[in-house]
């Protein structure tokens, strides 16, 4: 029974800690879009741009 006079801090402290969070999370904006982060998932990546310089297309292997 003891137990609960130290749980019962404890918890309410977790709560108010919880609590400043999320508000804390409403103030700085992180709920205001929430449908643009799961669409761009679905964009493909764009092409990579294109060197000027040709690849290296020589190598070691074939000097025999």
């Amino acid at each position: 029974m003891n137990i609960l006079l130290f749980l019962i801090p404890i918890s309410l402290l977790m709560i108010a800690a919880a609590a400043g969070i999320f508000v804390w999370a409403v103030r700085h904006g992180q709920f205001e879009d929430l449908d643009t982060p799961a669409l761009d998932v679905l964009r493909e990546d764009e092409p990579p741009a294109r060197s000027a310089a040709p690849p290296d297309t020589t190598s070691d292997d074939d000097a025999d």
